[in-house]
């Protein structure tokens, strides 16, 4: 685990799991609070990137509740861009994709126009819909973007999600009785399915 530090702003650890030849392909993971790397959806997206030839950049921040309450997006976004570049400074890659859970949506949403990710796909996986600069980045986005989420997550506002159907480029799909961990509360065999079809819908974009 690397930590990268930068003054006056929050360090972040991050991880590069590297091919064993070079390649110019990343994915870079964006976790969310309390949903770290190793649970489940990233987990296994870690594993179909990485076999499909990809180095894969966990930025692996961590916020109390104190610090959650209290969060700038622009200098979140600000971090973990710092993080990015700290990773890469050795690289040469130009194919990039960004899967970004939950509170990672928030920095997602003040990266996309960066112009390292300008051809970038994206991953929204349960997007915080109730705050108006992710909302309005994914109504914007000329990114190719790919949309999961739950339909009792707390962060699903029905009228906000028709409205993204309006993006041509943005692949959209409702979990039906997922919950914020893209999980049917009280079933864990179907919860096994569900996320057997959100890595493979992540696998085929």
């Amino acid at each position: 685990m690397v930590t990268n530090r930068i003054d006056g702003s929050k360090n972040i650890p991050y991880r590069l799991i590297e091919q064993s030849d070079e390649t110019d392909s990343l994915v870079i993971v964006l976790p969310g609070a309390g949903y770290t790397i190793q649970a489940p959806l990233l987990h296994f997206t870690t594993g179909v990137f990485y076999y499909k030839g990809f180095d894969v950049l966990h930025v692996n921040y961590q916020f109390s509740r104190q610090e959650m309450a209290a969060i700038n997006e622009k200098d979140f976004a600000s971090d973990v861009l710092q993080t990015i570049e700290n990773a890469t400074k050795d690289k040469k890659y130009c194919k990039y994709y960004v899967v970004a859970k939950s509170i990672g949506t928030i920095a997602l949403s003040n990266l996309q126009d960066h112009p390292t990710l300008k051809e970038a796909k994206l991953v929204w996986l349960t997007p915080l819909l109730q705050r108006s600069d992710v909302f309005n980045a994914m109504v914007r986005s000329e990114n190719k973007g790919l949309c999961m989420i739950g339909d009792k997550d707390s962060c699903y506002i029905e009228e906000r999600f028709e409205k993204l159907k309006n993006n041509q480029n943005l692949i959209l799909n409702v979990v039906e009785g997922g919950n914020h961990s893209l999980e049917l509360d009280n079933e864990p065999i179907k919860s096994i399915e569900i996320l057997k079809n959100v890595i493979s819908a992540i696998n085929d974009f």
